[in-house]
């Protein structure tokens, strides 16, 4: 698949949710930006440039300044937030954009940060407006944010996709801008394509290495020594992503802060090199150039992403931001870097996964964590394959590899005809991927504060279940265990779909995906095993009943976020453990009709 393909092919997965949502009579009549920019979101979610990301389409005025954001996103630790906004085209060819396009567009966005900062949006707003807290928020935490990103989220290509950093009310704001080209990249897995450091621009030099080439094989590789300083600002840069997926899942919700590491960096900075592993990196192109003695170094590495060595690169990050006394002028990591060669793009694929396996089956990140290597995705893959819905005409799809929906709909859909019908089988909203499958799980085992914190750490702890107890996920899936499965996205996505119409907007003005989470958790905290799985599978969806008494629950957890709000968001909330224990304090009320779906036993 290449960019124009996916353009297109992406444009019209938005098009299909579009006319789905647009044949419910309940839900506001929907537009096609928003659609784009849920999408967005979702995948710089799933590549690990943002976490968990809210949808909050507002925009206004103060004085006469414009001011918009489409969404936004705060980290676990509160340290780092991301404003985003779009600027969709719509166009059925791919659109070339300058960079003072995009830097206009960030101008609303900016505007919408400052007046956050200042304290002068919150006065202006209305106390039941859904961005209040957010604007709360930026103002309580201005000054010890790590970092404020503004990201433009765009259909059109863009020459640059990171910006000069804009100067607000004393701290400096990053903005970049996620186009076609960086969706494409993302949802083909490879967002490695944009990480690239210039050796001659970070240290002012190329970094001496020692290279090796062989004629015989795919790769050369170059072993050397990189400055902590550098390492800091790749991991400040580029957060997760400079981390291979399987990387990043193992490190999952832990801030991964290595203790020894900090007490190296702390009283031996200079010992570094000999204490610690090192990191093992890929790259896609290396430029070698020789110093005026005739030393071979590294200046300038394209497509870089780390491969093992997750948890040295975070602890480097975090020790040194936390604690005043680290200086990373003496530190230098050791590091192995492969290069990779030939262009077959399956063969460097694989490569890259055997690398990723064999670094880390050498230590704590087990051949288990390689998500990669689990029978788990292999055998749900063909479950949703074989498996049929009741009607005999659809299925579900399960998404194991990034991106291999859009393949399926571009090699199976060649014609409109073709396109429509794999369309009315496999519809987006019955597409799920890696993280939806551990969203929906996890929610059912009581856990809605996990879920909260997003798709790559909740799928890294989900992981991490299957591995500490066997029961989490049976050893063999069988069909009666996957349709159970899909009984309870059925479940969630009826409860969900219920608190975003129109209507329902005037009692759940945030955090849809939040409340439903907790609702559903607590159904199945109450009722568990008294639920029919099967019936909700056979139907495709909920009765009458079910609806209205998940609508009555549903109620109520927002009546508790509400109540435990306090100014915070309900995504901030959703992750707090204790925002759990008090939605199951709470008194919900029985059935007041009968629930077939519900056992009376």
């Amino acid at each position: 698949m290449n960019l124009p393909e996916f353009h297109s092919e992406f444009r019209n997965h938005a098009l299909g949710i579009l006319a789905e949502r647009a044949s419910n009579p309940d839900e506001s009549f929907p537009v096609e930006e928003l659609v784009f920019a849920e999408l967005a979101m979702d995948n710089a979610s799933t590549a690990g440039i943002s976490e968990a990301p809210e949808i909050c389409h507002w925009s206004g005025m103060v004085g006469s300044s414009k001011l918009r954001i489409s969404g936004f996103s705060i980290s676990a630790d509160d340290t780092r937030i991301d404003l985003f906004l779009t600027h969709y085209l719509g166009t059925d060819h791919i659109s070339q954009l300058r960079d003072s396009d995009l830097s206009s567009v960030a101008k609303s966005a900016v505007n919408f940060a400052l007046n956050a900062a200042n304290g002068k949006l919150a006065s202006k707003l209305d106390p039941t407006s859904p961005i209040l807290d957010l604007v709360e928020t930026l103002q309580r935490k201005w000054h010890d944010l790590d970092q404020l990103r503004i990201v433009v989220l765009t259909d059109g290509q863009t020459k640059s996709k990171h910006f000069t950093p804009r100067q607000v009310e004393g701290r400096l704001v990053q903005v970049e801008a996620i186009d076609i080209e960086r969706l494409f990249r993302h949802t083909t897995g490879k967002p490695r394509d944009e990480i690239n450091i210039s050796f001659e621009q970070a240290i002012g030099r190329s970094l001496p290495c020692v290279h090796v080439a062989d004629p015989n094989a795919n790769y050369d590789y170059a072993l050397t020594a990189i400055p902590g300083e550098v390492v800091r600002a790749l991991y400040e840069r580029y957060n997760t992503t400079l981390l291979e997926a399987n990387v990043r899942s193992f490190l999952g919700t832990r801030r991964a802060v290595n203790r020894g590491i900090v007490k190296t960096l702390e009283q031996e900075p200079g010992n570094f090199l000999a204490y610690n592993n090192g990191l093992v990196m890929i790259c896609d192109e290396a430029l070698l150039s020789k110093s005026s003695d005739g030393q071979v170094g590294l200046s300038l590495l394209k497509g870089l992403q780390i491969v093992n060595g997750g948890q040295t690169t975070s602890s480097i990050y975090f020790a040194s931001r936390d604690v005043k006394d680290i200086d990373l002028t003496t530190v230098m990591v050791p590091a192995k870097i492969v290069i990779l060669r030939g262009s077959d793009e399956d063969d460097r694929e694989t490569l890259i996964s055997r690398i990723s396996q064999y670094a880390n089956s050498q230590n704590a990140v087990k051949t288990s964590d390689l998500s990669a290597n689990r029978t788990i995705h292999v055998q749900l893959e063909k479950l949703a394959n074989d498996t049929w819905c009741p009607d005999g005409t659809g299925r579900w799809f399960y998404e194991r590899a990034a991106g291999s929906y859009a393949v399926t709909m571009l090699r199976e859909g060649r014609t409109p005809a073709q396109k429509r019908r794999l369309r009315e089988m496999i519809p987006t909203a019955r597409k799920l991927t890696k993280n939806d499958i551990a969203k929906y799980h996890e929610t059912w085992r009581g856990l809605p504060a996990q879920v909260a914190l997003g798709g790559e750490k909740n799928f890294g702890q989900f992981m991490a279940a299957i591995d500490e107890s066997p029961d989490t996920v049976p050893e063999v899936l069988d069909v009666g265990w996957y349709k159970e499965l899909i009984a309870k996205v059925i479940l969630f996505k009826a409860i969900e779909k219920q608190i975003k119409t129109k209507d329902a907007k005037l009692i759940f003005k945030q955090g849809y995906v939040n409340v439903a989470s907790y609702t559903i958790a607590i159904f199945a905290v109450r009722f568990g095993e008294r639920v029919d799985l099967m019936q909700v599978w056979q139907r495709q969806d909920t009765s009458g009943p079910l609806s209205r008494l998940l609508w009555e629950w549903a109620k109520i957890v927002n009546s508790v976020f509400n109540r435990l709000g306090d100014g915070a968001q309900f995504s901030e909330l959703a992750k707090r453990e204790k925002t759990w224990e008090a939605v199951k304090a709470e008194p919900f009320p029985e059935p007041q009709e009968l629930i077939s779906e519900i056992s009376q036993n």
